[in-house]
């Protein structure tokens, strides 16, 4: 858990000292910083998504989890915990805290990146995957807050709960996760991003957290490829 700790603490320290930019940017720059972020944005969503093997069970994850989730009303539930932390934790021009806190929620914590660190950290007590994804969430952290405010320094309590819960359960989950597994969460939790990507462009409003249940799907998904996997390309 000490890499999560971290984590979480380069994600707060980040969101301070993008809130410091955020506070003295004029309008005309934070649209370039808008612009920039949604760029960044698609680019990281884009070479996350190109990770999988197994495009067919992308597109299934996506639509199946999309329905799951709209059924599900979980955007809806996670904006509601975003409203609720802005009236405890801060002031009515905090920015789009909402927003922020989402976004930067499903980008911290999609990403393989976060599972091979979480599995390194829990079984064998390596630190090292989970410490650089740290540095460049703390990166992250900076730009988003620079431009949707405060609410980005709450998505340390999903990466607390998310990656340290994994950490915890990493001997348990071990068995199930394989390069296959890695590489599907990764296409996934790439087309996310680039939800989110779309969201921070003005290009589409789009319920990323809704899709969450994808993440779910293609795991079963691949659990079930012995027996399915010769029929998809």
């Amino acid at each position: 858990m000490i890499a999560t700790f971290v984590n979480t603490a380069t994600v707060i320290v980040g969101s301070i000292i993008g809130l410091l930019v955020h506070r003295g940017i004029r309008d005309e720059f934070r649209t370039a910083v808008f612009t920039a972020v949604g760029v960044v944005t698609l680019v990281i969503g884009t070479a996350m998504a190109l990770e999988t093997q197994r495009f067919l069970y992308l597109a299934l994850s996506l639509v199946l989890g999309g329905l799951l989730g709209t059924a599900l009303h979980i955007e809806d539930a996670i904006l509601g915990l975003g409203e609720r932390l802005k009236r405890s934790f801060a002031r009515d021009d905090a920015g789009d805290f909402t927003g922020g806190f989402l976004s930067a929620s499903v980008l911290f914590c999609v990403g393989a990146l976060t599972i091979i660190g979480a599995f390194e950290a829990g079984v064998e007590g390596n630190y090292g995957l989970l410490l650089t994804k740290s540095v460049m969430d703390g990166f992250m952290a900076i730009l988003l807050t620079a431009t949707y405010g405060v609410g980005v320094a709450f998505s340390a309590i999903s990466i607390l709960v998310y990656q340290g819960g994994l950490t915890l359960l990493s001997t348990l989950l071990r068995p199930i996760v394989n390069d296959l597994v890695l590489s599907e969460i990764s296409g996934v939790g790439g087309a996310m991003v680039l939800m989110i990507g779309l969201n921070v462009l003005n290009l589409r409003r789009v319920k990323t957290a809704d899709f969450l249940p994808a993440l779910v799907v293609v795991v079963l998904l691949v659990l079930a490829d012995p027996w399915i996997g010769a029929f998809v390309l």
